[in-house]
């Protein structure tokens, strides 16, 4: 069975960095495409970034314009991070980390929180 377990959540206040991690474990086969998603209260989940085993990326427009959110990966770790910087407390949210497994489907992490004060 495939997990995928993230961590580096925490609360940081506006202006402040996190480095966020989701290690894929179990019987893989071949990790596509992983990514990040957020869902704050009372709102929809949303795509914050992709990223494929190729190293090609995609941002959300609104973190993208502010150039403060990569993403990057481990393939040989089946690792993908969200390096966060100058956060503001519009970015507080749970943020989720996502996988698409060959022959194995999408997988989704637990869920991690990141909160900003202001």
């Amino acid at each position: 069975q495939v997990q995928l377990v993230e961590s580096g959540g925490g609360l940081v206040q506006a202006g402040g960095s996190l480095r966020l991690s989701c290690a894929a474990s179990g019987s893989i086969f071949l990790v596509s495409a992983m990514g990040w998603y957020r869902q704050a209260p009372g709102k929809d989940r949303e795509l914050v970034a992709t990223i494929t085993s190729g190293g090609s990326t995609t941002y959300l427009n609104s973190v993208k314009e502010r150039f403060t959110i990569t993403i990057s990966r481990d393939n040989a770790k089946n690792t993908v991070y969200l390096q966060m910087n100058s956060l503001k407390p519009e970015d507080t949210a749970v943020y989720y980390c996502n996988a698409d497994l060959i022959r194995q489907g999408v997988k989704w992490g637990q869920g991690t929180q990141v909160t900003v004060s202001s």
